[in-house]
């Protein structure tokens, strides 16, 4: 055997230096982040609900989850619920239900909302909306102000939302319609208070550089807890949200 070849076997012998326990603890942590931003970005994310604006559907104490990725596949839907950057305040979070899209023109006759009505000076002519979950509690802070309004177009890229406890919500009937978003030559990750802005194709993926005022669409209660009584709604776990 040559010099060559024996060097080249001792080198071959040689074990291979593992990486450190910290190297592999660290590598761990980081992909667990990544993957954390990245399903909390993009995927699913947690919200408490801290009023009763949209009782009887949500109660307050409700934890629930959102799809953050489902306005990538389909455009909004008349009776989704949603959580979203109040307009106001975009440090705060609403939720609200869809109520009216984009074009259509609504008008709110007491307790009746109607969409498209032709006849908006005699609404008895028209259809009101089905709403199965609006509720109307008496002496709301809404049940004065909020009974007439309209009739008035949504403008492209807006929404109308409404609480499903009528009376008691602060609602587009006070702070107009919600703005979708704005479309972004980037992808942007948030980051708590602050945005990641990274290149990306958005002409194959129009959805992924949308700067989203929604954050997504709410679907189940994953844990829900009455302070009032110090006890678990234990009825409430995993209900669907409609």
């Amino acid at each position: 055997m040559t010099e060559s070849q024996t060097a080249g076997a001792r080198a071959e012998e040689r074990p291979r230096r593992e990486k450190s326990t910290f190297r592999e603890y660290a590598e761990a942590i980081a992909i667990a982040l990544l993957l954390a931003l990245f399903v909390r970005s993009f995927v699913v994310q947690a919200f408490k609900i801290p009023s009763g604006s949209m009782e009887d559907t949500l109660l307050i104490g409700d934890h629930l989850l959102v799809n953050k990725f489902l306005y990538w596949i389909r455009g909004p839907q008349r009776g989704d619920i949603i959580v979203f950057r109040f307009p106001e305040d975009e440090s705060r979070d609403f939720i609200k239900r869809v109520a009216a899209l984009p074009g259509e023109t609504v008008m709110i006759r007491g307790r009746n909302v109607y969409i498209n009505c032709a006849t908006p000076d005699n609404p008895l002519l028209c259809t009101p909306l089905k709403e199965p979950y609006a509720i109307f509690k008496p002496d709301g802070q809404a049940e004065g102000s909020g009974r007439i309004w309209g009739p008035r177009q949504v403008p492209p890229g807006h929404l109308l939302m409404l609480g499903d406890n009528r009376n008691n919500s602060q609602d587009s009937r006070f702070w107009n319609f919600l703005r979708m978003g704005v479309q972004l030559g980037h992808l942007r990750l948030r980051l708590g208070d602050y945005n990641l802005d990274l290149p990306f194709p958005c002409s194959l993926w129009p959805g992924a550089c949308w700067d989203d005022k929604i954050r997504g669409v709410a679907f189940v209660i994953y844990w829900s807890w009455d302070s009032g009584r110090g006890t678990v709604r234990w009825n409430r776990l995993g209900k669907l949200l409609r």
